[in-house]
């Protein structure tokens, strides 16, 4: 059961992103922030794993693989903390990671044709309404600089940047590399594509040594130590059913926009984040005990 539950809790680290970054100063972009996360977390997730990550690059098999989720790597962040800047840390977890699952499923159907599961269908559709509920009753980002359009639209960006490498590493897995070196070389190569955005829009995070310790806890934590968990994770589950289980990082984000920030959630909003807890939970159980019951 390690992978599964590896994946709740990089999802709970992850549901802190929102909420730290909204301790920043307001001339912190969210670019900065996103270059700033992904490219020091990249870089240590490549050091601890440099032989294997190395390796990776090298198979030629699996390096096309590595090349086409550092995109995503490198769109990810960007997207993500900008689509809660403009529509609110609640709102934009719940498009960014409630759109993963339909991207991967797009993605797994047009190259492998593989056909979806039914337990999946109906757990991520219950899990997708209540995503739809939670955007319905939320309440984010006031003030000139809101956006909630703009910031649905970039969160359903980084959706499909986050199911591009969850996709990705799972195929470069499945050539035979360790996840270890395929988490360390993807990251890797994203975190450097990122370097020249961050030295560009990074020098406000050096303001403070509370903005230093802010950024500092977003690339050890929801980025480094996460995403080593995330590998665990992609190790065992496919990626339709990987970022189907990450769907709690919206329901952890939202509790702490909403105890912590201060945005506010009407009660249909309420229902939609039960409905996510209670859809992931039941994928999570169900295949971890169709695993145990099938042969070895």
């Amino acid at each position: 059961m390690s992978g599964a539950w590896a994946l709740v809790l990089a999802s709970l680290l992850w549901g802190t992103t929102g909420t730290a970054a909204s301790f920043l100063p307001d001339d912190v972009s969210p670019i900065a922030i996103g270059a700033s996360t992904m490219t020091f977390g990249g870089l240590l997730l490549f050091v601890v794993s440099a032989p294997l990550a190395v390796a990776a690059l090298r198979d030629h098999r699996a390096r096309r693989w590595l090349i086409i989720g550092a995109i995503g790597v490198v769109v990810y962040p960007l997207a993500f903390y900008s689509s809660m800047n403009l529509a609110g840390v609640a709102i934009g977890n719940v498009v960014s990671l409630g759109t993963g699952p339909v991207f991967a499923a797009i993605l797994e159907w047009a190259i492998e044709r593989r056909p979806l599961a039914r337990l999946w269908l109906i757990c991520t559709g219950i899990a997708i309404g209540g995503i739809g509920l939670l955007a319905i009753g939320g309440h984010g980002a006031q003030g000139p600089g809101a956006n909630p359009v703009a910031g649905v639209l970039l969160g359903c960006l980084a959706g499909a940047a986050y199911a591009l490498y969850t996709y990705a590493s799972s195929r470069a897995i499945s050539t035979g590399q360790p996840q270890r070196g395929v988490i360390g070389a993807m990251f890797g190569l994203g975190a450097v594509v990122l370097i020249p955005v961050l030295v560009v829009t990074g020098a406000p995070l050096g303001q403070s040594a509370q903005s230093v310790g802010i950024a500092a806890y977003l690339a050890l934590g929801p980025m480094f130590v996460a995403y080593l968990l995330f590998g665990i994770g992609m190790r065992t589950l496919r990626s339709s059913s990987a970022t189907t289980i990450t769907l709690l990082e919206p329901f952890v984000a939202t509790i702490l926009a909403v105890a912590i920030v201060g945005e506010r959630l009407d009660a249909i909003g309420w229902v939609g984040l039960v409905l996510i807890l209670a859809a992931v939970t039941v994928l999570a159980t169900a295949r971890q005990t169709h695993r145990m019951e099938s042969p070895s």
